[in-house]
C-alpha cells in the first residue's frame, strides 16, 4: 500500500491488525483453555509481579468487578496465586503460579512458532520490510495519552 491518505491506512492497518491478532490468539492459545481476558491478566502479573487485584484491573483497563471475576477462574485452575497483603490483611494480592508461567511460556512459544512460519514464507525483500515496521508499529502501540475516550478496550 503507498500513498493513499492517513485514513485509508489507518483504516486498512487496524484491520490486518486485528485479523493477526485474531489469528495469533488462535494460534498461541492451542486448545482454548484460557481467554485472551485470562492471558492478558497472566502477562500483566509476569511483567509487574505481584498486584492488588485493583492495580491489575486498573492495568487492564477494566473494572474491577470484572477483575475479580477473571482472578477467581484462573485461581480456580491453578493459574494465579493469593496472597494476603503484608501490610494490611484485608487486602488480597495475586500472583502469577508456577503453572499460569508454564501456560504462558507455553502459548508464547506457540504464537513464536506461527509467526516465525508465516514470516520464512515471505520474500526477502517482505521480510525486510516487516522488520523495519516492527519499531514503528511498537510506537504505535505505546501508550502516550491515548486520545481514546473511557474505555480504551474498545476496538
Amino acid at each position: 500500500m503507498t500513498g493513499g491518505s492517513g485514513t485509508e491506512t489507518g483504516s486498512a492497518l487496524r484491520l490486518a491488525v486485528l485479523r493477526l491478532s485474531r489469528r495469533l490468539r488462535q494460534e498461541s492459545t492451542g486448545s482454548g483453555e484460557i481467554t485472551p481476558s485470562q492471558m492478558s491478566a497472566l502477562v500483566v502479573l509476569s511483567q509487574h509481579g505481584e498486584l492488588t487485584l485493583g492495580e491489575l484491573a486498573a492495568i487492564e483497563r477494566i473494572a474491577p468487578p470484572s477483575m475479580t471475576r477473571i482472578a477467581v477462574r484462573l485461581e480456580a485452575n491453578g493459574l494465579l496465586e493469593r496472597r494476603p497483603d503484608s501490610a494490611d490483611r484485608r487486602v488480597a494480592r495475586v500472583a502469577i503460579s508456577p503453572a499460569g508461567l508454564a501456560l504462558l511460556q507455553q502459548n508464547r512459544a506457540r504464537g513464536d512458532a506461527f509467526v516465525t512460519k508465516r514470516v520464512r514464507a515471505l520474500s526477502a525483500e517482505e521480510q525486510e520490510v516487516l522488520a523495519r515496521a516492527v519499531p514503528i508499529l511498537e510506537r504505535l502501540a505505546a501508550d502516550e495519552g491515548s486520545s481514546r475516550g473511557s474505555d480504551p478496550k474498545s476496538t
